[in-house]
């Protein structure tokens, strides 16, 4: 189950600090190192999320995802072309895809993912981006197009994100927004707060 705040983190350090914050989505995003780092912070970050009740999500290493025995993995659409979504559906693993383009989002959905990503919203800091600015009213084309949960990425900030909801997100990816704060703990604890009036009816 998705939360309305959806964090991500590189390592299961970060994943300690933030969820005993109340944090009930977390996706790992583990880049480029050895399958034993790999395969060591996916289950470490596991066992913290388990502890605290919180759902987490495994970027791209699907394979050893399904080893360690976590629940659900988000791919990117390159990840996507090279993954075995046969063995992936097999192993009871749901599934979440990143999407920039209309082509992309047909990709995606021809997957019959659990939750489409959608990004980025805003300019972003984080990494260089082929895709422009993506926009509130473009979320809420995604919305009408996708009948499973939508995920908004990149550049929303705490304050941007009624907005963001309004617009027709039922979750809002954060990176850069917590990591780079001088005090990321308050700033999540901030986001945890908004998730929680999200819910709210």
């Amino acid at each position: 189950m998705l939360d309305v705040f959806y964090p991500i983190v590189p390592d299961a350090a970060w994943a300690q600090r933030i969820v005993p914050l109340g944090v009930k989505t977390l996706q790992l995003r583990v880049k480029d190192a050895a399958t034993a780092r790999v395969r060591s912070e996916i289950a470490e970050t596991l066992a913290i999320c388990t502890a605290h009740g919180c759902e987490l999500i495994v970027n791209d290493y699907w394979r050893e995802a399904i080893a360690l025995g976590a629940r659900f993995i988000h791919l990117g659409q390159e990840d996507l072309a090279g993954a075995d979504l046969g063995a992936i559906r097999a192993a009871g693993l749901q599934l979440g895809i990143s999407t920039h383009t209309h082509e992309e989002l047909a990709i995606a959905l021809n997957a019959a993912p659990d939750y489409v990503a959608l990004g980025p919203i805003y300019e972003t800091r984080l990494k260089a981006m082929r895709y422009p600015p993506q926009g509130l009213d473009r979320i809420g084309e995604w919305k009408r197009l996708a009948a499973c949960p939508l995920v908004a990425i990149g550049g929303v900030t705490a304050e941007r994100a009624p907005g963001v909801l309004t617009a027709g997100a039922d979750s809002i990816a954060v990176i850069t927004d917590f990591i780079t704060h001088p005090d990321p703990e308050r700033r999540v604890r901030e986001w945890v707060r908004l998730a929680d009036q999200a819910r709210k009816p």
